[in-house]
Order: structure tokens, then C-alpha cells, then sequence
């Protein structure tokens, strides 16, 4: 049984059949409608969704798949007694086939698969990471482009709490000849651990910068992300961020004729309503490659989970090494919006890239020793 925590459990060549097969889903949609017939997908967002909740259903159901759906789990669920994301992934596996999770703790999904009995989807962790979102990303590039090889991409915005960017950065490392543009203010500028466990490690190309203008004309793709609201602690830091970078028709004149100007979606006002005529707007058609995506992932996990009903993968194998139980019992994340920091019966688990420093395997933030 295999699980999709980050984007990064899955390598190059996975990525790009999920594309070709959902491509396929896009072209024959027929040919799949019976695929997941008998089995159950639950949507268990505890954070407001209507894209991505919708987006999951949509494509199970397309699949000939059933949906039980939670999509206010704070409010409506035994979550508002008390219950964990661990005993509710457990209630949850004794009723589902397949579980989407959404959470606004760091982490809740691999909480939710190392105790769960079926396969999990992270549908977004807090701040932490969307890869079912940068499956989308990467179809629309491969789709737009004809490539994913030799390209620089801006990404502009809120770089910090913005989880579509943190598991798109990700994805890329995975590609040849990706050089980045990370434009966003200074607070709100890619955290540390990415560029020092993903963009190093990886030797990709970046510059940081505080203005989009300056780069424009040198991108081959745009990725506006919104200033978002609801991961600022005070409201006067977000008033004074929230229009840092505005993509309008003026500016889309000093781009590249065949750039493509991508967003996750939902926007505010980063991106005038003038700009969604321009052909190279492709934020909606990216809405449309997310559900093939979700539905080519959703067959592929079924198809697993089929196949090695005991053998369970959660995917730190293939980013780090483990500390050892014995050892990480003794340490605490120190992350507030980690999950180990709210629900402390969560097991610790701490990995290391390079065998000297550790960081959580939840949160990814690093670990003082």
C-alpha cells in the first residue's frame, strides 16, 4: 500500500506516465469511466476547499467511483471533540478504499498514513506542501510547453506559507535545465529548508528578487500565487503585503510571446481579470488538468494498494534517512503548526539528509540537537 505525501515520493519517470495517462483520461475519457468501480474515495478536508475537494470527487466519479465526503471536518466531525488525525484516519480507513486529506497542520497526512489501513492523499498541509496540485502544474507545463526540460519559471507571491510552491519547487528539481525566478517580498521569501534540502542539493539555478517586473521578459512561465490571508498571525502584515505583485495586461506586454502565466488558484487581485483573454492564460485549463491528474493517481494507488496489500510506503525511505525510534522519542518539534506540536501522541519522526543534521518528517523544520 502506497501513499502520496509529497510530491517527491514519486521520481521522474512516474511523473511523466501519470501525465501520459491522464493525458489519455483527457483524449478517452470512456475508456476509463468503469475503472474504479465498487471502491469508495472520502474527502476529509479540515480546511475550506472548493477547487481541490471538488476536483477529487470529480475525478473518482468520473472513474465510476464512489465519494463520501467530509468537507468541514473541524466543525462537523468527532474532530470537534477532540478526536486525532490519527484515530480519524483509522475511522476513516474502516469506510473508504482511498482517503484525501486536507489539514491546516504541517503534517496531518503523514500522521494520517502511518496509522491509516488505506491509501492516503495529501490534499494540502498547512503551509507545508499540495502535490496534487503540482501534479496539475506539471501537466499544464508538459502540455503548454512541450517540455519540461530547459525552462525558467517565475513564481511570484507568497513563497513562504504558499505549499503549491514549496511541492512545485520540488517537482522541478526532478527536471533538467530549471532555473528559477523567485520573486516575493522580503517576509515572505522561500523558506530556508527548501533551498538548503531541495534547490542545493539538486544544484538548480535560482535568483531571488523583489520585483516581477525586472524579470518578466526572461520567463518562459509566470506562477502568481495570492498573499494568503489565512496564515498570517496579524492582519496589518497582511494588509500591507496583500498587493505586492499585480499581473496586468501592461505588464504582460514585456513578456515572452509564448510564455504561459499559471496560478493554483483561488486569486484575489494578483492577477486582473484582463489578463484571463490573453492566450497565454492557462490558470483554467490548469483547473481542468488537475482532475485527470488526480484521477491517473487515484487508478495508480487503487492498482498498488491491489497489489502489496501489506506492504505499506510512506515515503521518508526515499527522502531521508530515519533517526532511529529510540532516539527520536526524545525529541519534540518545535513548529506550532506542526501536528506533533497539537496532537504530542503522534510519533516523532526525524530524518536526516546528510547524516548530521535532522529535521521532522512532518514539518520539515529542522531540529536543534
Amino acid at each position: 500500500m502506497r501513499n502520496l505525501l509529497d510530491i517527491l515520493d514519486l521520481n521522474r519517470e512516474e511523473l511523466q506516465r501519470l501525465i501520459e495517462t491522464a493525458s489519455d483520461m483527457k483524449e478517452f475519457p470512456g475508456k476509463y469511466s468503469h475503472t474504479c468501480e465498487g471502491k469508495i474515495l472520502a474527502t476529509l478536508f479540515f480546511e475550506p476547499s472548493t477547487r481541490t475537494r471538488m476536483s477529487f470527487e470529480s475525478a473518482m466519479l468520473s472513474l465510476g467511483g464512489g465519494v463520501i465526503s467530509m468537507a468541514d471536518a473541524v466543525s462537523s466531525s468527532s474532530a470537534k471533540k477532540g478526536e486525532s488525525v490519527i484515530d480519524t484516519a483509522r475511522v476513516i480507513s474502516c469506510y473508504a478504499d482511498i482517503i484525501a486529506i486536507r489539514h491546516f497542520k504541517e503534517g496531518a497526512a503523514l500522521a494520517a498514513a502511518d496509522k491509516g489501513t488505506v491509501p492516503v492523499i495529501n490534499a494540502g498541509d498547512g503551509g507545508h506542501g499540495h502535490p496534487t496540485q503540482t501534479l496539475a502544474d506539471l501537466m499544464t507545463i508538459y502540455s503548454e510547453k512541450g517540455r519540461m526540460d530547459n525552462l525558467t519559471i517565475g513564481i511570484a507571491g507568497d513563497l513562504k506559507y504558499g505549499r503549491t510552491v514549496h511541492s512545485l519547487i520540488s517537482a522541478l528539481s526532478l527536471f533538467d535545465g530549471i532555473r528559477l525566478v523567485l520573486i516575493s517580498p522580503e517576509e515572505l521569501a522561500l523558506p530556508p529548508y527548501i533551498i538548503d534540502t531541495v534547490i542545493t542539493p539538486n544544484h538548480m539555478d535560482y535568483i531571488e528578487s523583489r520585483s516581477l517586473e525586472e524579470h518578466i521578459g526572461e520567463l518562459d512561465a509566470i506562477y502568481m500565487t495570492r498573499i494568503q490571508q489565512e496564515r498570517f498571525d496579524d492582519p496589518s502584515a497582511y494588509e500591507r503585503l496583500k498587493d505586492s505583485f499585480i499581473l496586468d495586461r501592461s505588464l504582460m506586454e514585456s513578456a515572452k510571446d509564448d510564455c504561459i502565466v499559471m496560478h493554483p488558484l483561488p486569486r484575489v487581485n494578483e492577477i486582473a481579470p484582463e489578463v484571463d483573454e490573453d492566450k497565454r492564460a492557462c490558470y483554467f485549463r490548469q483547473v481542468a488538468n488537475g482532475r485527470f491528474m488526480r484521477m491517473a493517481l487515484i487508478k495508480m494507488l487503487l492498482e498498488e494498494a491491489e497489489k502489496n496489500p501489506a506492504e505499506k510506503v510512506i515515503g521518508l525511505a526515499s527522502r531521508a534517512v530515519r533517526m532511529p525510534e529510540a532516539e527520536a522519542g526524545k525529541h519534540r518539534c518545535a513548529n506550532e503548526r506542526c501536528v506533533t506540536f497539537t496532537e504530542p501522541s503522534t510519533e516523532p519522526i526525524f530524518v536526516t539528509d546528510d547524516g548530521e543534521h535532522y529535521r521532522c518528517a512532518y514539518c520539515d523544520k529542522a531540529l536543534a540537537l
